[in-house]
């Protein structure tokens, strides 16, 4: 049994990295400025509300950890100042923290971000990385400070995920599900030809643990991760419209003019959408996954496809919980802004 550290556990993924690793039977401790909401996992984990910036806490936590799994991020509709604060600083204090206290390993989870808006493709682990946004430049930044730990004898496994779904992901995808739901003709930033990489946050939890078991040599690296099986845009929404069977369907718009307005939009405020989301929507956009696969003998299970169908059938299920909340997190729905205007129009 080995004790896990989770940063930014309440989350997503670190709530589906919890139910992973419970059911080993190792020991679970989380820490997070937002409350534990699953009730599955309330009574069963040990947990810190508490922020990843807050040394001292940090530095009491890692004394009892064997390996920390660093989740912990603002995203990017947060304030500049607030993702640099959090994704720099506090990567930095875990970073600190687990090699005072000699974790036996430290996973980083950071971003394609990194590679910012790529002509090349697919990109791989060894390509420069270009910053898009303050999201974009912290998660550089924050890779760099754990190039300086390994440097200094801590084992860190950098991980590069794709956006990855699965049950429980809401955040930009809300509004999506709901355009589905409700039938909508959904604009795509250009003609949805481009293939568009995503992940399931299974497969990605299958990958980090593995990564914390693995050799310390194989361990100590940077690693994309994203699904095998990807189609072009237009060809995986068409799957999820089979299955939805509302009269969804794509509407093809021009990317540049498309992408002038997103840009006005982002900086009054007034969408969801951020740099890297629009400027990526209409071009190719997925990495190579062959160094992960052999490393560590890794298989993604699911398709874009079937991680598509996957969430929205949760959806489904689960969309009025949700309807008047809206927050910043991928558990959360993002705020739709002038979206909303778009989707009454379509």
């Amino acid at each position: 049994m080995k004790t896990f550290l989770i940063t930014g556990g309440s989350g997503f993924l670190g709530n589906h990295l919890a139910h992973r690793l419970l059911t080993s039977g190792n020991k679970i401790i989380i820490l997070d400025i937002a409350p534990l909401k699953d009730i599955d996992l309330l009574g069963h984990v040990e947990f810190h509300e508490g922020d990843v910036r807050d040394f001292s806490l940090m530095e009491r936590l890692a004394q009892k950890t064997d390996v920390v799994i660093h989740c912990a991020a603002s995203l990017p509709l947060a304030s500049n100042k607030e993702i640099l604060s959090t994704n720099i600083e506090g990567t930095r204090i875990a970073l600190e923290t687990a090699h005072a206290a000699q974790v036996k390993r430290f996973i980083n989870i950071s971003s394609t971000a990194v590679y910012g808006v790529s002509e090349k493709h697919p990109n791989l682990e060894s390509d420069p990385l270009v910053e898009a946004g303050a999201y974009g430049k912290s998660k550089i930044e924050g890779e760099k400070l754990c190039e300086d730990y390994r440097k200094k004898g801590l084992i860190v496994t950098i991980v590069r995920p794709k956006t990855f779904i699965g049950i429980g992901r809401l955040g930009i995808f809300a509004i999506l599900f709901e355009w589905i739901k409700d039938g909508k003709r959904i604009p795509v930033i250009g003609n949805g030809s481009n293939r568009y990489q995503l992940l399931s946050v299974d497969d990605l939890v299958d990958f980090i643990v593995l990564a914390s078991q693995a050799d310390p040599e194989v361990a100590n690296n940077t690693y994309n991760v994203g699904a095998q099986e990807f189609d072009t845009v237009q060809e995986d929404f068409e799957k999820l419209f089979a299955v939805a069977k509302t009269g969804a369907r794509l509407r093809k718009t021009p990317a540049p003019l498309v992408k002038f307005f997103l840009r006005i939009f982002e900086v009054m405020g007034l969408s969801p959408l951020y740099k890297w989301v629009y400027g990526t929507a209409d071009k190719d956009s997925y990495v190579s996954i062959e160094k992960a696969r052999h490393a560590f003998d890794w298989h993604p299970k699911k398709s874009n496809a079937e991680a598509l169908i996957e969430t929205y059938t949760w959806y489904l299920t689960h969309w009025q919980e949700y309807e008047h909340r809206q927050g910043i997190t991928s558990h959360e729905p993002w705020k739709q802004g002038v979206l909303k205007a778009v989707k009454w129009l379509s």
